[in-house]
């Protein structure tokens, strides 16, 4: 099999597939005759075949998928006009702390955000896949520890926690996620763009740079 032939079934595997697709099930395609290496050098040529096209093929935790440009988002609401699900600003903030500070336990973000954390935020983290229990402290009562899923990276658009945006304060933290738009099985579906997320961060910060202080809030 040329390269060619190969780029061809790489490309229909990924395009077909509602899951991101490893490189460990890419070798199976070709019953482990292309290594590891090769592949990262045909996903590459794949990424620029693709530079202009409305779709884009990013690797994220779980993989690599295509899916449509951020840019393109507005276009592509219009047929799907349901609003993603809104989430507060003590759950954004709780899903920040967890995602910058983890593992951690519950009272560990409750003494981060100066506040008790209602159970029911965990709960609605945990059923929408983003975070899970990991482990527990060996301390008084063995708490859980806090982490996030992979799951939560894939809806990022991510591959990794490092690609976060770095930011000091839970706010911007929170803030930063708070453009996270929900995915379904459609592998085409966009992620979140980190570009406008850090601009709203931005946006934010100096606005309450020009307000007075308010008070805390749960």
């Amino acid at each position: 099999m040329n390269t060619a032939q190969a780029k061809r079934v790489l490309e229909t595997a990924l395009l077909c597939s509602t899951q991101p697709v490893t490189v460990r099930e890419m070798r199976v395609l070709f019953e482990d005759a292309l290594g590891a290496d090769t592949l990262k050098v045909l996903l590459e040529e794949l990424q620029l075949d693709w530079a202009e096209r409305g779709l884009e093929l990013v690797s994220v935790a779980t993989g690599w998928r295509f899916q449509s440009r951020p840019e393109l988002r507005m276009y592509l609401d219009r047929l799907n006009p349901e609003k993603p699900p809104k989430y507060t600003r003590a759950v954004m903030e709780t899903l920040a702390i967890i995602a910058y500070r983890q593992p951690v336990t519950r009272g560990d973000m409750e003494d981060i955000r100066g506040v008790t954390i209602n159970t029911q935020i965990l709960k609605q983290l945990e059923d929408r896949g983003w975070v899970e229990v990991i482990g527990h402290r060996e301390s008084v009562g063995r708490p859980g520890l806090y982490a996030t899923t992979r799951q939560f990276l894939d809806d990022l658009g991510l591959s990794s926690l490092d690609q976060l945006p770095l930011l000091s304060s839970v706010e911007g933290q929170a803030a930063a996620l708070a453009t996270l738009n929900p995915t379904d099985d459609d592998s085409t579906q966009t992620s979140l763009s980190l570009d406008e997320a850090v601009e709203a961060v931005e946006a934010e910060a100096e606005a309450e740079a020009d307000a007075p202080e308010s008070p805390a809030h749960d």
